[in-house]
């Protein structure tokens, strides 16, 4: 596979020759060239896909510390010298941000990245009846609005995780251009079929800014990646539904396979925060106390159900005998969907939450069961 020998220099090279100064009288260092606490040698193999992060983690560079002993932005492996910057990082705890399935995602990541000019079929758009061309220009205005939060509260964190945790810090910088594309595509198609961006009330701004003040970013990735994206993911996921035409079904597919990263990343976080430190499940708790309540204010708001209702039944003429109850459908699995996320978590919500799981008809051991039947609430 790889073997490595500590130490950079080549045995039997000192290298004696080499100038003490440079052709201007500058002094030379060539530290670098006769030793360094370093692994020489290494030579990971390219897998199917080419050289990918996961056949670069050998040896020592495959060691993620739990705390690492530096603050700077040297590479991890790298022989830091003791003077080098110290950053100022504040989450510099392998639980701060970790999560085992982060390098995979970031690899899928680059792999799955597409264009929101050249891979909608924007061309094959037609004119739709007023009533549905409304409708789609409203949920694409809360779509604009809501996407953006997931790249500004990654941006928010980044610049204070500690580096050597380099893996999670690349895939965020892939949910941030990921975001970045979903806010464009969904402006361009509420501008595309003359309609046009529509109303923007309240609603999603108590949730955008109940996400970007959470105090620790473990409780803002359970805001963003539990509550908001999961939800969205869900509204994604019923788009063979909502869309109205074949180029919102490919808009809606495409987005989908980027926000069930996320959601995997969170998730996944949170259930590797809480299984290393379980004190912070509690501090999980109380920001998906919050969050849940204003979330379902925000999934509630009149312009966000009606328009969903309206794509749901396919005009105005059926909204209230098929768009209300298939939009009632939707609630329901959202909601399963999120309290299923969180008991793979690690944060199980069924003993703790306040939405009304009887009269939406929840069947909580589904839920026990969808989650591996981890249960963690206080």
């Amino acid at each position: 596979m790889v073997s490595a020998t500590l130490g950079s220099q080549t045995p039997g090279k000192v290298y004696p020759d080499l100038p003490d100064q440079s052709p201007l009288g500058a002094p030379l260092d060539w530290a670098w060239l006769r030793g360094t606490r370093s692994e020489w040698g290494i030579h990971p193999k390219p897998s199917a896909r080419g050289l990918t992060m996961m056949d670069i983690a050998v040896g020592s560079y495959a060691e993620v510390p739990e705390h690492p002993p530096h603050r700077s932005m040297a590479p991890r492996g790298a022989d830091v010298d003791d003077s080098t910057a110290d950053m100022g990082y504040i989450l510099n705890w392998k639980t701060d941000m970790w999560s085992a399935n982060v390098t995979e995602l970031y690899e899928e990541a680059v792999a799955r990245q597409w264009s929101a000019t050249r891979d909608i079929p924007w061309g094959e758009l037609h004119e739709l009846p007023s009533d549905v061309e409304h409708a789609m220009c409203q949920l694409c205005t809360l779509l604009t609005e809501v996407e953006m939060i997931a790249a500004d509260l990654p941006a928010k964190w980044m610049w204070r995780m500690n580096h050597d945790f380099i893996e999670a810090k690349m895939f965020l910088c892939t949910q941030i251009m990921d975001e970045a594309r979903h806010a464009e595509v969904f402006r361009k198609r509420a501008l595309a079929n003359g309609g046009g961006l529509l109303l923007s009330r309240s609603g999603p701004t108590s949730l955008l800014r109940t996400i970007i003040e959470a105090k620790t970013y473990t409780q803002a990735s359970a805001l963003m990646h539990l509550l908001g994206e999961g939800f969205v993911l869900d509204i994604f996921r019923m788009g063979e539904l909502i869309a109205p035409t074949d180029v919102e079904k490919r808009i809606f597919r495409m987005c989908m396979q980027d926000e069930a990263r996320h959601v995997a990343y969170g998730t996944m976080h949170l259930r590797y925060a809480v299984d290393h430190d379980p004190d912070v499940a509690e501090e999980i708790h109380a920001a998906l106390d919050h969050g849940e309540q204003v979330l379902i204010d925000f999934g509630t708001a009149p312009d966000v159900s009606t328009a969903l209702a309206l794509l749901l039944a396919g005009g105005a003429d059926q909204v209230e005998e098929k768009g209300f109850p298939l939009a009632t459908e939707l609630t329901k699995k959202q909601l399963t969907s999120y309290l299923a996320r969180c008991e793979r978590a690690g944060v199980g919500r069924l003993e703790r939450t306040t939405i009304p799981l009887d009269t939406l008809g929840i069947d909580v051991e589904q839920i026990r069961a969808a989650g591996g039947g981890q249960v963690a609430a206080r």
